[in-house]
């Protein structure tokens, strides 16, 4: 009889410890098993073989016909099991497809997510910024490298020559992207590409699709190249030569369930079990990216030309406090509406874009501009209708909102945005001839980018309406109007990455015009039209905003100046929620480590499903310390470390 200590793949299970099973046959490390816990079958796998234990053990039910994970896979599993403590299996679930104890006897393949070469195209000739990034990836002793391309400077084709380089080497490659809906066209422009089938991993695949493409990916002797969303990095890849992160700044990267993982993070780990490359690729690289490559001299790689011929872009500034521009609608300008108008006559489109938490209410003077913040951490207040107060989410500044704005003395000065449901509306009586959709992340599945990506690059949707999943990598030849109806919304979010976000989504946007297939108009619409952010989203000025915004995350101590942990208690009344934070913030005094607690104070959503919430937001220049308060929370404690946000 051998004996096994495996690891349980189920939420019953919280424990990283792993339980010893019996078995008559030898196993390998990394075999998926079914067990039993608590006399119900579960998955798990096969950490290693031990010595006979003193107590009595149970048999392992069935081994799986799944080949068995790489050695590189568990090392993955092993250390985010300790980068990123959970108080469940949830970890392991993200590697083991549920249906893999399922014998399998359909065709691993499957056409609808395998996108298979057609046609023999020859590439056009590479640019020389496109043929000296590839050369310095390839020839550089560096392992990590950060792509700073310039939007339409022709990134995917870069990918794709080192995806190549990969395969011809006999190795596989990894391609992540942030949503579904950029899945498709990644697939279709690499396909056209590369000498092999594409395969595409994300999370609308059937649970049978899901096991097939493991399977596939696992019995695999040949070379590979995976496409997905953040998912993919959890597959049973071998032989791993490149990973490659595209739109590397995207909030999605970022897992919001436990474990809160950071996918750019995972694919450094994973790139580096296999001493393979990793390449981060963004117009807008994320501020603390952007700062560890400079401070560990890792190579940064400038894309600014235009991979095609570029076409002439005019940008149009409104000012929302002038509402003299606004005669036709209260929400787009006449200047807004004239474009669109010239866009459909010419039967291009147009692109309305609306920040997704607009619906949220913002606390400015219509007249100035003038817009509530906190003094202490720089980030807007909130205002709370149920106590008519502007609260600070991070450190619990509270007062009361002023009756007239403190700048001009207007009374003007609270506003409520527009969201894109209502948008749609206003939009199908200004344009009744107009084919008008919707798109963004409350859609059902059948209406989402990723199934309509044909229609909407063929030009069968007039007018595009959506939040910033409009503005992630898109290339539509016949768009020609970008419209930004309300550019500074997401400023008043009381977050300290506010601004990051704002001046991301704002040159994203802008980015989907201008790449050389007909003229470009955007026309932004602002409170605040000389400010310097601004400014440099709409020259595009990236290293300009990075400077600026690394001073005001040094001044009040942000990442990438520290690490943070984020850590909410939930009660059924507000003061309970109050003081379980407060107790919990005695509690981590206690351990007298080097951090920063700040708060208790309510949390940014401060009451959902019945519960209210309270938050600590810790800070620490060393992780490790994080981890230990990690260790000692309460399991009433739902907590996030290294959060992308505090919302």
């Amino acid at each position: 009889m051998h004996y096994y200590k495996v690891q349980i793949a189920s939420r019953a299970y919280h424990s990283k410890d792993g339980l010893t099973y019996e078995h008559p046959s030898p196993l390998e490390a990394g075999t998926i098993v079914t067990v039993l816990l608590r006399n119900k079958k579960v998955m798990a796998f096969v950490l290693e073989e031990v010595q006979k234990p003193s107590f009595s053990t149970k048999a392992i039910v069935a081994v799986t016909d799944a080949p068995p994970m790489p050695r590189q896979t568990i090392a993955l599993y092993s250390w985010m099991e300790d980068y990123y403590p959970t108080r469940s299996s949830s970890t392991l679930q993200l590697f083991l497809p549920n249906t893999l104890s399922k014998t399998s006897k359909d065709p691993v393949a499957n056409a609808t997510n395998l996108a298979v070469k057609q046609t023999e195209s020859k590439p056009p000739k590479l640019t020389s910024e496109q043929a000296e990034a590839i050369k310095t990836v390839l020839e550089s002793k560096a392992s990590s490298f950060l792509l700073h391309g310039e939007t339409g400077s022709g990134k995917t084709r870069v990918y794709a020559e080192l995806a190549a380089d990969a395969l011809q080497h006999n190795k596989s490659a990894v391609i992540l992207t942030p949503e579904i809906g950029l899945t498709s066209q990644l697939a279709a422009q690499l396909n056209e590409l590369l000498p092999t089938e594409v395969i595409v991993l994300h999370s609308q695949i059937t649970p049978k699709q899901r096991r097939n493409y493991w399977q596939k990916i696992a019995q695999s002797s040949e070379a590979l190249v995976v496409i997905g969303t953040r998912s993919a990095l959890f597959s049973p890849i071998k032989h791993l030569g490149i990973v490659i992160v595209d739109e590397a700044h995207d909030d999605a990267y970022k897992q919001e369930q436990a474990p809160h993982y950071l996918a750019t993070r995972v694919a450094a780990k994973l790139a580096n079990l296999h001493q393979a490359k990793l390449v981060l690729g963004s117009a807008t690289p994320p501020i603390a990216d952007y700062s560890l490559f400079e401070s560990k001299n890792l190579p940064i790689i400038t894309m600014t030309s235009s991979a095609t011929s570029a076409s002439e872009v005019d940008i149009n500034v409104v000012d929302l406090k002038e509402r003299h521009n606004f005669t036709s609608s209260p929400y787009l300008s006449k200047q807004l509406v004239h474009c669109v108008e010239n866009a459909l006559s010419e039967k291009e489109q147009a692109l309305i874009y609306l920040n997704r938490r607009g619906t949220a209410r913002l606390v400015l003077c219509q007249k100035c501009g003038w817009e509530s913040t906190c003094p202490r951490c720089d980030i807007a207040l909130t205002f709370h209708d149920d106590t008519h107060s502007l609260v600070c989410h991070i450190c619990g500044l509270t007062e009361r909102p002023p009756s007239t704005c403190p700048s001009c003395a207007s009374p003007d000065i609270f506003y409520k945005s527009i969201g894109t449901k209502a948008l749609i509306s206003h939009l199908k009586k200004l344009f009744p001839d107009a084919t008008i959709e919707r798109f963004d992340t409350d859609l059902k599945k059948g209406e989402r980018l990723e199934s309509r990506y044909a229609a909407v690059r063929g030009g069968e949707i007039d007018i595009l309406v959506g939040t910033q999943l409009l503005g992630k990598g898109l290339d539509l030849p016949l768009l020609s109007v970008v419209g930004i109806v309300q550019a500074d919304s997401s400023l008043l979010l009381p977050d300290f990455s506010a601004r990051e976000k704002t001046y991301q989504q704002l040159h994203q946007i802008i980015g989907r015009v201008g790449r050389g297939h007909r003229k470009g108009h955007v026309i932004v619409q602002t409170h605040n039209p000389d400010s310097p952010l601004m400014a440099h989203a709409l020259k595009k000025d990236y290293l300009s905003f990075y400077k600026d915004e690394v001073v005001e995350r040094k001044t009040f101590l942000y990442p990438p100046f520290c690490h943070m942990l984020h850590v909410r208690c939930a009660r059924k009344s507000s003061s309970a929620a109050e003081k379980a934070a407060e107790d919990l913030r005695n509690e981590i005094l206690r351990l007298s480590l080097p951090v920063q607690i700040i708060g208790p104070s309510p949390a940014f959503k401060a009451k959902a499903h019945n519960n209210y919430y309270w938050q600590l937001v810790i800070k620490s220049k060393q992780r490790a310390h994080l981890l230990h308060i990690v260790d000692t929370l309460p399991k009433t404690a739902d907590y996030n470390i290294d959060p992308i946000n505090l919302l």
